[in-house]
């Protein structure tokens, strides 16, 4: 569980913590070991483990860190390294629990939070709050590419990364990380603050992973939550290379009629919107209907695994429906400038 500084998310840290431990007393540990790595102010972090002793769960402090570097590729790796140190394995997996801003660069967010009338979700206010990946302030954000090199500066490839985050099921993101995990579990949308529910899927994911029980619980869970809004998807990564091949040969031969973009399925509350569906945008992108239906059968390979409410939730725009949904979002038609970044992705580049 690696939770970098993420300014108000804390005590809802505190909150996954427990529940994973809940999860860890009600399954036991078959020769898996649990390790958190959590900043506690945005200089200062320890990394412990979660040990069942029979009477609970506990925590047993490994390492503690002034000033980790975790917003750099280096740091990420020498983050890392200490967890093999520590818990030497023939598989790894990890969650990871801070705000979230897809596939987004750090150098955007700058633009972002010095623009009038607009910031990010994160700071609006005034409702329930929602959770790049970090913190509330460049500083302490990290781009998913960076992320990535990290992981490889390890040597570690996993078998799924969890985002529990906003926004971070995108195609951009996965496409970035496909060479480090085997799955991206992720939200398309806002994810409430409480997260991820560790103590309902935290058993799914010990062991052998249950992708499509941890969709099922975590739907479970949202429908009968106090603000009952949540989207998850689970992506393949060994598939997005096909997918890609596929929709480079729509966008060669399609243009989006300019005026379907104000009905396309949005997945966030910006003004005009950074992300959609992507099942949806391709629908109304390709009128080859061979080639929609080549498309549409490797999303499904690609995302096998997906669930939501009705609607999803927006700090900014509140409650919005869901009419299409496939589990993971693009921001190939957004207008707005702060994707203007979004041609120089490696997606683009895959897809274009």
């Amino acid at each position: 569980m690696y939770l970098p500084w993420s300014t108000d998310l804390t005590n809802y840290f505190y909150n996954n913590i427990s529940d994973m431990k809940k999860a860890i007393e009600a399954q036991g540990l078959d020769g898996q070991r649990v390790l958190v790595f959590m900043c506690t102010t945005a200089t200062e972090a320890q990394l412990f483990e979660l040990v069942p002793d029979g009477s609970g769960c506990r925590q047993v402090k490994l390492r503690d860190y002034s000033s980790p570097s975790y917003t750099t590729a280096e740091g990420i790796a020498s983050i890392l390294a200490d967890v093999k140190a520590e818990a030497p394995a023939e598989h790894y997996a990890m969650t990871i629990g801070c705000h979230g801003m897809g596939w987004v660069p750090v150098s955007q967010s700058r633009a972002m939070r010095l623009a009038p009338r607009q910031g990010y979700h994160w700071d609006a206010g005034g409702g329930p709050l929602t959770r790049f990946f970090g913190g509330r302030t460049p500083s302490v954000q990290t781009d998913i590419t960076t992320l990535a090199e990290g992981i490889e500066g390890a040597g570690m490839h996993l078998d799924f990364i969890l985002f529990d985050d906003c926004y971070m099921s995108s195609v951009e993101v996965a496409y970035d990380l496909r060479h480090v995990t085997d799955y991206l579990i992720a939200c398309p949308t806002e994810i409430m603050a409480y997260g991820m529910p560790y103590a309902e899927v935290g058993a799914e994911l010990l062991g052998e992973p249950d992708y499509e029980a941890v969709c099922s619980k975590f739907l479970d869970f949202y429908s009968s939550y106090t603000y009952p809004y949540g989207t998850i998807g689970v992506t393949r990564t060994s598939e997005l290379d096909s997918l890609a091949r596929v929709l480079r040969k729509i966008e060669a031969a399609c243009d989006l009629d300019a005026s379907l973009l104000p009905s396309l399925q949005r997945m966030d509350g910006y003004r005009p919107p950074i992300f959609y569906d992507l099942g949806d945008y391709v629908a109304a992108l390709c009128t080859d209907t061979a080639l929609l239906s080549e498309f549409e059968g490797q999303l499904d390979r690609a995302v096998p695994y997906k669930a939501h409410t009705p609607q999803y939730y927006s700090a900014f725009s509140g409650a919005e429906d869901i009419r299409a949904y496939s589990g993971i979002t693009t921001s190939a038609p957004t207008t707005s400038s702060y994707a203007a970044d979004w041609a120089a992705t490696s997606w683009y580049e895959a897809t274009h």
